[in-house]
């Protein structure tokens, strides 16, 4: 392939950048097996660095960091900057075979974070197949040297990751779901920070305890690093004010309870402010499957007051909804609003020039009992009724490369077929969705607004809606089927959140909006794993805009093989 006198000037700053970075803060990540020992037995699993949850990283606000991954584990494996935009450097977002081929066991990959407009909680994790379930941390982005937040420094900033645990290798889950495609093994355990807590067995010595002090106001920094769920999450008699998410600041408003989808970040002031005695940290899930299908457990650890006293025995236990209140999460998902002022304004499109529609679905390829026997509650899911395909080399590299045959371009902008998507039941031939490795290819600054629809093929569900390389506002949700005509009224042009994660209800819509100002390619998909490995995602292709400052940097030199 012929190159430009502008790629080559533009590899050579790139790797003299990349390589010469002095100021820019060096990690080492090294991907390895340790043994871990969890409800009454021990294995091995993967971590980075030994650590699990894995480190945490700290940064400032517009910071660029260098992370070296050295993979001496057993598998292949990808680590994703969950919402870091990486502007015009899809190169280290890390989704396997969309932005980049695996690293191999044996095999190193330096990776540059550029933050930008981030501030607030997000987090890193494996983006290969389900290995993010051990291999995942935090990372907190503060405000830039000499500002703060827009609401009183807190005394104290805590991390809190909700993680899950199960008993079988975790590889070995992933393989028989992908193999069978039914719903697979649910966890056996969640986690705060790495601890089951004392409801499960050979766990009590363990339980995380955060002694607090009354009169402190804490900074909880909340990630959902769980595979399949969401959760609702609490602190026995205390109210806690919800001030963040994805990294990006909110309103403050407070609940007695959060509700927070897998990839999601919350961040809470927790207030010392009751009779000093043992408080129980929960979490517990939500989801609308099948009964039998989830974990049902509760995970706990204990806020514990400074202090001489006789706690209560037990600890006081908090109020959380029934695994399956839509409405209790619907309602904390509407309560989510940017701040909207002087000092941190928001920039929603109000012109919109691509406008898309995207039913998203599971389904069964089983007609007339076509599936061998053993694979009858097989499942599939889809986007406007495509399936998505990895490909078997990465999506990047074949776009960036002009190589053909790897992807198409032909997923639709809206449903073949409109129907009653969320009605009880459907015919079945609507069930089988056509399968293929199609993405969408946006103009740069493009101004897009996309409805996701989410729809009762086979069996309704919600999702966890996940876009790389942009945050996007939230304006509108709602349950049923959306209206062209009279929902858009309703939207929130005001003061609407900025995520990166949104979770869609079951039988529900979600209408986001956001500019396509960064080129490259970037992955979107359901954070719900089951959903992802069953099909349910797709990439936009963003091309390149006319000055060099809106074109895509060059590969660096060592991109893992295919």
């Amino acid at each position: 392939m012929k190159v430009s006198t502008y790629k080559l000037l533009a590899g050579f700053l790139f790797l003299f950048f990349f390589y010469h970075c002095q100021a820019c803060p060096h990690y080492k990540f090294v991907v390895k097996e340790a043994p871990y020992t969890r409800l009454c037995s021990s294995k091995n699993i993967l971590t980075v660095n030994g650590q699990f949850p894995g480190p945490t990283l700290y940064v400032n606000k517009g910071d660029t960091i260098v992370v070296d991954v050295y993979n001496r584990g057993n598998y292949n494996i990808t680590i994703h900057w969950h919402g870091v935009k990486q502007p015009r450097n899809p190169w280290s977002d890390g989704p396997e075979y969309i932005t980049q081929c695996p690293i191999q066991p044996g095999a190193k990959f330096r990776q540059k974070i550029i933050f930008t407009t981030e501030e607030g909680t997000l987090w890193w994790h494996a983006h290969s197949t389900w290995l993010r379930a051990t291999v995942h941390g935090a990372l907190i982005v503060y405000p830039k040297m000499g500002t703060s937040y827009p609401f009183p420094k807190p005394d104290v900033e805590i991390p809190i990751i909700l993680g899950e645990w199960w008993q079988e290798d975790i590889t070995q889950v992933y393989l028989d779901l992908e193999r069978y495609g039914g719903l697979g093994v649910a966890s056996d355990a969640y986690l705060i920070n790495g601890q089951p807590g004392d409801l499960y067995p050979c766990s009590k010595p363990e339980t995380l305890r955060l002694k607090i002090k009354r009169g402190l106001t804490y900074l909880l920094r909340i990630v959902n690093a769980i595979l399949i769920d969401g959760l609702f999450f609490a602190i026995a008699n205390h109210t806690i004010t919800v001030v963040g998410s994805d990294a990006g600041y909110l309103k403050p408003f407070n609940r007695t309870f959060i509700c927070i989808s897998p990839g999601q970040t919350v961040d809470v002031l927790l207030e010392a402010n009751q009779s000093p005695n043992h408080y129980y940290m929960a979490a517990s899930v939500y989801t609308t499957v099948l009964p039998g299908s989830y974990n049902n457990s509760t995970t706990t650890a204990i806020v514990e007051y400074n202090g001489n006293y006789t706690p209560s025995s037990p600890p006081v236990f908090p109020y959380l909804p029934e695994y399956n209140d839509t409405e209790a999460s619907v309602n904390f998902t509407a309560s989510l609003r940017s701040l909207a002022d002087k000092e941190y304004p928001i920039d929603v499109p109000m012109e919109i020039n691509t406008h898309l529609f995207y039913t998203i679905s599971l389904g069964s390829p089983c007609k007339n009992n076509s599936c061998p026997a053993g694979e009858q509650l097989r499942f599939i899911a889809s986007v406007n009724n495509v399936s998505f395909l990895n490909p078997s080399i990465d999506i990047l590299q074949a776009y960036y490369c002009c190589i053909q045959g790897v992807y198409g371009t032909n997923l639709p902008d809206f449903p073949q077929l409109f129907f009653d998507f969320t009605a009880d039941y459907l015919p079945t031939e609507w069930e089988i969705p056509q399968l293929g490795t199609e993405v969408r290819v946006l103009d740069y600054n493009s101004t897009v607004e996309l409805v996701f629809q989410a729809t009762n093929l086979v069996k309704g569900s919600d999702h966890a809606m996940h876009l790389h390389g942009h945050s996007f506002y939230v304006v509108g949700l709602g349950l049923g089927n959306f209206d062209k005509d009279k929902d858009p009224l309703t939207y929130n042009l005001v003061d609407p959140p900025l995520q990166n994660t949104i979770h869609v209800p079951r039988d529900g819509w979600m209408a986001i909006r956001f500019k396509a100002n960064n080129p490259g390619v970037w992955h979107m998909h359901c954070h719900i794993d089951r959903h992802m490995v069953w099909g349910m995602g797709t990439a936009f292709i963003v091309k390149d805009g006319e000055p060099p400052e809106a074109k895509m940097l060059p590969p660096p030199p060592d991109m893992p093989p295919c």
